[in-house]
C-alpha cells in the first residue's frame, strides 16, 4: 500500500501504531526522515514496546540529522527488545548505537 492511501486511512480515523508505523516507514523510503520520525513517534505512543518502531524512529531521526534524538530512540529501544526478548532488534540497535559512538569518537577527534 502506497504513503497516499494509509495517510487517507490515518485521515479517515482509523489511527493505529501499526499504521503510524506503516506510515513512518514509508516516508523514511520516500526520503522525508521528519515526517517519518512523527508518525514512528506517535507510534512508538501508541504502541511503547513496539521494538521495530523504536529501531526504525531511531533511523528517521539520524537521516533527519538528529543523532541525538536517534540515540535516545534506539536506547528506549533497547529497553523495550530487552524485556521482549526481541534479540534481533536489540543486536540491531547496539550496532546502531555504535556506530554513532564511532561516529562522535571521530567527530570530536576532528575537533581536538
Amino acid at each position: 500500500m502506497n504513503v497516499q492511501a494509509l495517510e487517507a486511512l490515518l485521515a479517515a480515523g482509523k489511527d493505529s501504531a501499526l499504521l503510524r508505523f506503516g506510515l513512518g516507514k514509508g516516508w523514511l523510503d520516500a526520503g522525508d526522515a521528519l515526517r517519518a520520525a512523527m508518525h514512528l513517534g506517535r507510534c512508538v505512543a501508541l504502541d511503547p514496546q513496539y521494538s521495530a518502531a523504536w529501531k526504525l524512529l531511531g533511523k528517521a531521526w539520524l537521516a533527519g540529522g538528529q543523532p541525538g534524538a536517534a540515540r535516545e530512540a534506539w536506547q528506549r529501544g533497547l529497553c523495550v527488545s530487552g524485556s521482549k526478548g526481541d534479540q534481533q532488534a536489540q543486536r540491531e540497535m547496539q550496532v546502531f548505537l555504535r556506530r554513532l559512538d564511532r561516529a562522535d569518537g571521530a567527530a570530536q577527534a576532528q575537533a581536538g
